[in-house]
């Protein structure tokens, strides 16, 4: 492990060897065959969400769940900790639930917020998701917190989650928002270098994103049948071609690497975070390219920590599927509200 900015206050990342590799982490986290682990330990958690619609203003409306610490838990809650899912992923994904149900534990209340377009959210909003959509996620967490205004206020993403959760950290102070940690797990840095990264990297990341992305796209159309026709979105065979087509049309962006420039970390994007902020990641991510780490601004609310092994949101740790990033969002969280 390496700290590149600040102390790291971690505990070491040590996977069993059989369980090492850069693939087999990052598949893990998401194996089909790992949700009944997971959704056997977040029953609790599941009896206890509520639907949440968040007013992000002009109409616009995000869907969340909201799920109040552990009952064995009789203090007042912690903090509240907002959770942002990565692209195609939703409150359901299991780093969501799996980090809600630990955090939960440590008597923090959890928000699971979905970005547009994601989860059950379609039918919310007419337009489509993109990336550069921060305005309304700077919105939702300033409406989250506002509704539990008497606890400490925390936030948490992954991979572009993470992103999200980093450029609202630079936004919150002008946004009034009072945020006590963000942490970010393998956020996406430069989205160019990552779209290449899938682009020319292993191809089930590749399949399963598109897969995905399609699925989303036609819901969508499904929802407002009179403002998009999706059926021609299987000609498109790679992430390129469908994003340049999705930017062309729908994004208000004039081409791919503007749309892509917008929503990139690196350079001074970063420069102004006042907010305390942790960003981990993995030097063997297989579609966030560590060498970007280098290229972000480093001001003193920042911490980065680099792992040698745990893939793209992995960080397996043992054969139960346990994960080493959820204990340290805990542990970081924990350190932010202690007396």
């Amino acid at each position: 492990m390496e700290s590149i900015a600040g102390e790291p206050g971690l505990e070491p990342f040590a996977p069993p060897r059989l369980m090492a590799g850069r693939h087999v982490q990052s598949v893990l986290a998401s194996l089909p065959l790992r949700r009944p682990l997971v959704e056997r330990r977040v029953r609790d958690l599941m009896r206890s969400s509520t639907d949440v619609l968040v007013d992000c203003g002009d109409g616009i409306r995000l869907h969340g769940y909201f799920s109040p610490r552990s009952r064995a838990e009789a203090r007042p809650p912690r903090g509240l900790a907002l959770l942002i899912h990565g692209w195609e992923g939703s409150s359901d994904s299991l780093y969501q639930l799996s980090t809600a149900h630990y955090l939960r534990e440590h008597g923090f209340d959890v928000f699971r917020l979905n970005l547009r377009d994601h989860g059950p959210s379609h039918h919310l909003n007419p337009e489509l998701f993109h990336s550069n959509r921060i305005d309304e996620v700077v919105a939702a967490v300033a409406s989250v917190g506002s509704m539990f205004p008497d606890v400490p206020l925390l936030l948490g993403g992954f991979s572009l989650g993470g992103n999200f959760a980093l450029r609202v950290g630079v936004r919150a102070p002008a946004a009034g928002i009072d945020l006590r940690q963000i942490v970010a797990v393998c956020p996406v840095l430069e989205p160019a270098h990552t779209l290449q990264a899938l682009e020319s990297g292993w191809a089930p990341y590749r399949t399963y994103f598109i897969r995905k992305w399609r699925r989303s796209l036609l819901r969508k159309a499904q929802c407002f049948p009179e403002l998009y026709d999706f059926s021609q979105i299987d000609e498109l065979k790679t992430l390129t071609a469908m994003t340049e087509f999705f930017v062309e049309r729908y994004s208000g962006f004039a081409d791919l690497d503007s749309y892509l420039t917008g929503y990139a970390l690196t350079g001074d994007v970063l420069a102004s975070l006042q907010v305390p902020s942790h960003l981990i990641t993995s030097r063997d991510d297989p579609v966030i390219p560590s060498s970007d780490i280098e290229r972000l601004a480093q001001p003193d609310a920042l911490t980065i920590t680099v792992t040698e092994r745990g893939g793209h949101c992995g960080f397996m740790q043992n054969p139960r599927m346990v994960s080493w990033a959820e204990r340290q969002v805990a542990h970081i969280f924990d350190q932010a509200v202690a007396p």
